[in-house]
């Protein structure tokens, strides 16, 4: 039997971070729930500790598919954390 490759499945890319008072993902998603298709390309860097890049994912045509905010509870003691998921059409990977 021959296996043969099929079509690539890309996961969504989950973005984490405490909440900021840029809103420039949450306009980004908001005009997607709106209606406005607004596909970017993008990257996410990972730095070393003297910042550095070390490598660097570059995606394509992503849009952000889902985004959850913080629980907003006031009785608890825990940092407001916002979560991201981008769908994506490719990604690749550089080094260095």
């Amino acid at each position: 039997m021959h296996k043969l490759p099929g079509l690539t499945k890309y996961a969504n890319i989950v973005l984490k971070r405490g909440l900021t008072r840029d809103a420039s993902l949450w306009n980004w998603r908001k005009g997607i729930v709106n209606g406005k298709a607004d596909r970017r390309n993008g990257a996410v860097v990972l730095l070393d500790e003297t910042g550095k890049q070390v490598l660097r994912w570059n995606f394509v045509r992503g849009w952000p598919a889902k985004w959850e905010g913080p629980a907003l509870n006031a009785r608890a003691n825990e940092v407001a954390i916002e979560t991201l998921e981008i769908a994506h059409e490719g990604l690749e990977l550089e080094v260095g």
